[in-house]
């Protein structure tokens, strides 16, 4: 593999694992510059790193999205890989995430745990398999993209993708906006199988399966709303409009009936809905030309970037 690779691990309290993960991805590729973002651990998981040969820096602000932020500012490289901390994801795949970058034939590769089945059988946590699943679905109804799986934090990204990828979250939703991002801007996505192992005894999950999967969800509608205005506000106008429709359609037949409008709140009511139905059909085409001007300036900063 020809280029500059970068691994990137964001650290939180993970002393059990980070000697291991190092030594194997130093092991894996010898070539490449191993990063490890401590984000205020409690434990001893920078020294350990440094210990292990890692270029160890400190991110102050909490949250993964906020390690990757500042990951994604400093480090310069062809290829970066992603990886958690905690030992779940092999490092003997890490060719075959980083080749297809470093040969031009992907934007991002995502390491897949589901496909062979090994996330079902090895996470023990309740509900995780569920949440992915329903982050799938909801990325594949709105931007009609499947993923094998979208939570996974064993990605590898090209410079270009890197360097114009604007991150907005601070925590776990990362992986989701990253994948959102990827599918929204036609960059080339490859899905490789891994083998996916739980954490080792000691180690502990960071994430909540229930606060952080919320953030996600929040973070999809918000990236839906910014990335597709027009279609998030014609249905948001269409529930407006059936509940308008609901409210209005039993006035106009008794005023047909009786030439009476004896329930004129609910008339009012109906009207209103109906108003602001048109209204969000308005805001929708308004912020679709917005966000189609900002694709335009987004494309030509890519082009930039390439250029140098």
């Amino acid at each position: 593999m020809n280029g500059s690779i970068a691994v990137l691990i964001p650290c939180y309290n993970e002393a059990v694992t980070i000697g291991k993960v190092v030594d194997d991805f130093r092991r894996e590729l010898p070539g490449a510059s191993i990063y490890v973002y401590d984000n205020n651990s409690s434990d001893d998981t920078a020294a350990i790193a440094r210990e292990h040969g890692a270029i160890v820096r400190f991110e102050p602000r909490q949250g993964k999205g906020n390690v990757v932020r500042q990951m994604f500012r400093d480090i310069e490289a062809d290829c970066y890989l992603m990886v958690d901390g905690d030992d779940t994801y092999p490092a003997d795949a890490a060719s075959s995430l980083c080749s297809p970058i470093l040969e031009g034939k992907a934007d991002m590769t995502v390491g897949d745990r589901l496909s062979n089945g090994t996330y079902a059988e090895e996470n023990k946590r309740a509900f995780h398999g569920f949440g992915n699943n329903l982050v799938r679905f909801m990325i594949k109804w709105i931007y009609g993209y499947g993923f094998d799986d979208v939570m996974t934090g064993y990605r590898a990204f090209s410079r270009t993708f890197v360097k114009t990828f604007p991150v907005l979250s601070e925590g776990f939703q990362i992986e989701t906006e990253l994948s959102i991002h990827a599918v929204d801007r036609r960059w080339r996505i490859l899905d490789v199988p891994i083998v996916y192992r739980d954490r080792p005894a000691g180690s502990e999950s960071k994430l909540d399966t229930f606060s952080d999967g919320l953030k996600v969800i929040m973070m999809i509608g918000t990236l839906f709303k910014d990335y597709r205005p027009l279609k998030f506000f014609t249905l948001v106008a269409l529930v407006l409009a059936i509940a308008g429709l609901l409210l209005g359609v039993p006035v106009i037949i008794g005023y047909f009936q009786t030439g009476l409008v004896p329930r004129l709140p609910t008339a009012l009511l109906a009207v209103a809905f109906i108003f602001l139905c048109c209204l969000s059909l308005a805001t929708g085409i308004i912020l679709d030309s917005v966000a189609k001007s900002e694709r335009r300036e987004w494309e030509l900063a890519v082009y930039r970037e390439r250029q140098q």
